[in-house]
């Protein structure tokens, strides 16, 4: 997109810090049903000059209007009434605004409909539709990126969603700020999927250099707790409360307050989201950014993420609920770790952007040294020439065939390392690095995962595509975002036979394991 391609030289923290800065001009209208796009944005204009906006669908037509001046806010809050309706309204004035039209009758002549902003993926069914009219794997896979990658339309009403219940935390914490991580902004993100914020407080940097200044070392009075973990309980949930009973369109609040990452759980209803609140978290920023350097660095990160991350939702291997799935997390990093393999690789490993980092990228967190260059133009681009179709079928053969028993896979270094606990599945954290990101993976899901692997790779390699043209069936990606075991069960079976009786034979020797100690423990009594 466009918009891409501008933001592509910035930093992350400059894209995060002007998105931030464009929410805050910005207003979402419910519309009438009859809607007149011009006279919409004449009135509108009255208050001040619009710099964007766009319509999307969400039980009825919405407007997100961007102005280019904070002021016109003011302006258009004064102009808005209370509603009038019989019940009684929490009176608190925020950025969202209802428009009905005064008589619409005289106003519905000559009506073009607006084009909307969709908002949503297409279903699956409907992509591989799309897909068979490529002419290679490779586009494929690009028709799969832009289907569903995030929108800039998209993008803005995710930041603005942030800067609504930044207006409610701002009635307590006067300086915080509430700002996306993760998926909406490591540009990885699928539409669709839950905004991630975090309450911040003040930079800590401001902080630091205040101290400095006159005779005096000077303080805040501030109310003391016991630990950190408490206070960011106590603001969760005074601020959840807060959105519960006053902001208007939150709803289904839920406080997860003991969670290793306290969070409030909410649907913002205006926008359309499922969101997670919780406290800044350094560690995460980092990790968004690091994704989203690796995404800006080759059009092919993005585009063989999204598609393995597809056929992985496809065959039931990830899940949107919690469990022993495989997360999309984890399926990016084994992405990212692939092509850290490449030869020449396509990415560099996190010790060579640390490598680059400069006296601003320093970031020690929590005793983690967290540091990486954050200036793009200072990492040189790949040599390898690679096509998409062969990264595909190289990722699912290299998976496939990846000793798990004994290696685990590290991004720190790009290369196999030895586990050093027995998980089924182990991915180092890039950052924290005594844990292992995929610690919920169990055995059966790996072998799954594996299985899949397999076979898709035998899908892609079997292909003769010019056969498949004349038969107009489905081929490339498309074959493999159905699932499989329905063309033919048979050929399925064989593949995983290898895997299954590998963990029937490790059962046995457990079971003889056990049964020896229990003897032993007869004879010694």
């Amino acid at each position: 997109t466009d918009a891409e391609v501008n933001t592509r030289r910035k930093t992350f923290t400059e894209v995060q810090a002007e998105r931030l800065e464009q929410a805050e001009r910005t207003v979402l209208i419910k519309c009438p049903s009859k809607l007149n796009e011009k006279k919409l944005l004449q009135y509108l204009s009255s208050h001040g000059s619009i710099k964007s906006h766009f319509f999307f669908e969400n039980r009825g037509i919405h407007a997100l209007i961007e102005f280019s001046e904070k002021d016109s806010i003011a302006s258009l809050q004064d102009a808005v009434g209370v509603p009038s309706s019989a019940e009684h309204h929490v009176p608190f004035k925020s950025r969202l605004f209802t428009f009905t039209l005064k008589n619409p009758v005289s106003q519905a002549a000559g009506e073009t409909p607006v084009h909307l902003s969709p908002q949503s993926p297409v279903p699956v069914k409907e992509l591989i539709k799309k897909l068979c009219h490529a002419d290679s794997v490779s586009s494929q896979m690009y028709i799969l990126l832009n289907e569903y990658q995030l929108t800039e339309e998209n993008i803005k009403l995710r930041f603005l969603a942030c800067s609504l219940v930044r207006d409610f935390a701002r009635a307590y914490f006067p300086d915080s700020t509430v700002k996306p991580f993760g998926s909406s902004v490591n540009s990885f993100g699928r539409l669709g999927c839950d905004v991630d914020m975090f309450l911040d407080f003040c930079d800590t940097q401001k902080q630091a250099a205040k101290v400095k200044k006159g005779p005096f070392e000077m303080e805040f009075q501030m109310k003391r707790l016991p630990s950190e973990r408490l206070a960011t309980q106590k603001i969760l949930s005074v601020i959840g409360d807060c959105l519960d009973n006053f902001a208007p369109g939150c709803v289904n609040i839920q406080k997860i307050l003991n969670a290793r990452c306290p969070l409030v759980k909410f649907s913002h209803q205006p926008t359309g989201f499922q969101c997670d609140l919780s406290v800044s978290n350094s560690i995460a920023i980092r990790s968004s950014e690091l994704l989203y350097i690796y995404g800006c660095l080759d059009p092919r990160v993005r585009a063989l993420v999204f598609t393995v991350r597809c056929w992985a939702r496809v065959h039931g291997l990830t899940n949107s609920v919690p469990g022993s799935w495989i997360t999309n997390f984890s399926l990016t990093m084994m992405v990212m770790f692939f092509l850290q393999k490449r030869s020449p690789p396509i990415i560099p490993t996190l010790d060579q952007l640390k490598e680059l980092a400069g006296e601003k990228d320093k970031h020690i967190i929590g005793g983690y040294d967290c540091s990486f260059v954050s200036d793009l133009s200072k990492i040189k681009p790949t040599k390898n020439t690679e096509t998409l179709d062969e990264l595909l079928g190289d990722f699912f053969q290299y998976f496939g065939n990846f000793d798990f028993r004994k290696n685990s896979i590290n991004l720190r270094k790009g290369k196999e390392v030895n586990k050093p606990e027995s998980s089924p599945l182990y991915i180092w954290n890039p950052f924290e690095q005594d844990l292992n990101i995929s610690k919920n993976v169990n055995q059966p899901q790996l072998e799954k995962f594996i299985a899949m692997a397999r076979e898709s790779a035998w899908i892609l390699q079997k292909e003769d595509k010019t056969q498949q043209t004349i038969d107009k069936e489905l081929w490339g990606l498309a074959a493999l975002l159905v699932p499989f075991g329905k063309s033919n069960p048979n050929k399925m079976k064989n593949r995983v036979k290898g895997i299954g009786s590998e963990t029937i034979r490790s059962l046995l020797d457990s079971l003889k394991l056990n049964n020896a100690s229990s003897l032993q423990k007869a004879v010694g009594k």
